[in-house]
Order: structure tokens, then C-alpha cells, then sequence
């Protein structure tokens, strides 16, 4: 297996399978974070509950309501933020390096696709 890394404007998602402590990398065009493969299964999860619940709850929601969701696990906190449609993210690792990123609303479609083609999880 070889190391994929795909990126769009304003995010970035990576998979080393062969890296050691780290195999996997999330950013943005300004920064990047690089996590072990846990980590980066659980981003890649709970990013993709995040937006299903986001799908989910749209039609609850009058045009101009935002709504805010956070889901985490032992490894990683994830919040979105914004309107169904259009929403931000942040993240927050709990252990170790302590890390925090964030991406704008208009990143994280594209970042939620590619979470979802990266690797079976």
C-alpha cells in the first residue's frame, strides 16, 4: 500500500501506511497535524458521523438557525458549527501533543468526501 495524501482548497488529508509512530497528516493550507493511526481513524469517523448528523438534522432546523454538534472519542474532540449546508469544523486531540485545527466551511465538503475514500476503516 502506498501513501496517499489528497488535498482541495483549504484542507489537507494524508495516510502513510508505513510510518512509524505517525501515519497519518490533516490540515489546511497553513498548518498541519500529523497523528497516529488511531487518531486518524477516529477523525475520519467521527468527522463522517458529524456530517450525517448534520444531514440528519437539517430538516429540523428553520433557513436561518445554526446549530452546533460535537462528537469525540478518547483520542480526538470534533465540533461543527454553521448551518446544515454550510458549516465549520475544529478539532482538539486529547492526548499527548494536545494539538487544535480548525477548517472554514467552505473546506470541509471536499474534507468530509475525501475522509470517506482514504481507507476502509
Amino acid at each position: 500500500m502506498e501513501r496517499i495524501l489528497k488535498n482541495g482548497l483549504g484542507w489537507r488529508l494524508g495516510w502513510n501506511p508505513q510510518g512509524t509512530d505517525y501515519r497519518g497528516l490533516v490540515g489546511t493550507d497553513n498548518w498541519a497535524i500529523e497523528l497516529t493511526g488511531d487518531e486518524l481513524d477516529d477523525f475520519c469517523r467521527l468527522l463522517i458521523h458529524l456530517a450525517q448528523t448534520m444531514l440528519d438534522i437539517a430538516g429540523e432546523l428553520m433557513d436561518e438557525e445554526k446549530i452546533s454538534c460535537e462528537a469525540e472519542s478518547d483520542l480526538i474532540w470534533m465540533e461543527v458549527e454553521g448551518y446544515p449546508h454550510a458549516y465549520s469544523l475544529r478539532l482538539i486531540l486529547n492526548r499527548g501533543r494536545r494539538c487544535e485545527g480548525s477548517w472554514q466551511s467552505e473546506a470541509v465538503p471536499s474534507l468530509v468526501q475525501a475522509a470517506q475514500s482514504l481507507k476502509v476503516f
